[in-house]
């Protein structure tokens, strides 16, 4: 393995400048917070060719311990492999690198920002680390994402609102969500009234019309009208894209429209 532009062999030190280059110019938000110890575990043993996937754990905790999006994080571990000549990160070290992410967000130490304050609900970041095991699940399996699980979109959008009655609608979608499917299944605010939920394929009839009866509920409990929040939601099942990036693209357009 060479460093671009020269003859001799890469060395840590070297691919590391090469990997914030390559993610600072293309993808990285803000340089200046781009570098933390891990990055030098993981290049180090990309660069020796031992196994990366405890590295690729390691540095995926703290993206997501310092409240990087997932999207944003996978997108510079992509940089890394781009650096050594190589297309695309292993199935493996993705799959190590977003457990990591996970874990930060399942003990509570990613930033606020992934968290909904108004619903108590992730924000897309969170279910978009989710979407992306259930995708490496599925291939390591030979079968499609869309075989086993789809998406539940929720809008209840009503035009623009006083934010005391914007949130009060908010608190009351994100309790009829945890109310009808709990803590087990991956959910998200999306932003603009509308809301998402990955279930498996036998959850989605029951859940809708529960769904729809809760969110009733707990509007007419915080005397939401339909002026408030849409009567009745728009409640609706789809089928999960080919890939992870289209499932991402999907829910941000949920959240635009």
């Amino acid at each position: 393995m060479t460093d671009k532009g020269t003859d001799g062999p890469l060395v840590p030190d070297a691919l590391r400048e090469l990997w914030r280059q390559e993610s600072t110019t293309s993808t990285w938000l803000r340089p200046s917070d781009w570098y933390h110890p891990a990055v030098d575990a993981l290049a180090s043993a990309v660069l020796e060719q031992r196994d990366p996937t405890s590295a690729a754990h390691g540095l995926g905790h703290a993206r997501g311990h310092d409240g990087v999006g997932v999207t944003e994080a996978l997108d510079d571990l992509a940089c890394l492999y781009r650096s050594t000549g190589t297309a695309e990160p292993p199935l493996a070290v993705v799959t190590a690198f977003c457990e990591g992410w996970a874990d930060a967000q399942a003990a509570g130490t990613v930033a606020a920002t992934c968290v909904d304050a108004e619903t108590g609900l992730p924000t897309s970041d969170y279910l978009s680390v989710r979407l992306a095991e259930t995708y490496l699940r599925a291939a390591r399996v030979g079968r499609p994402a869309a075989a086993e699980h789809c998406l539940i979109l929720l809008d209840v959008a009503a035009g623009e609102l006083h934010p005391f009655l914007r949130l009060a609608r908010s608190a009351a979608v994100g309790a009829a969500l945890l109310g009808t499917y709990g803590h087990g299944h991956p959910m998200a605010t999306l932003g603009g009234g509308a809301f998402a939920v990955l279930v498996r394929h036998d959850d989605v009839d029951t859940g809708l019309s529960t769904l729809r009866a809760e969110v009733d509920r707990h509007c007419d409990e915080l005397g939401l009208g339909p002026d408030v929040c849409r009567a009745p939601a728009r409640i609706w099942h789809r089928a999960l894209p080919s890939t992870h990036d289209e499932a991402v693209r999907a829910l941000t357009r949920a959240g635009r429209n």
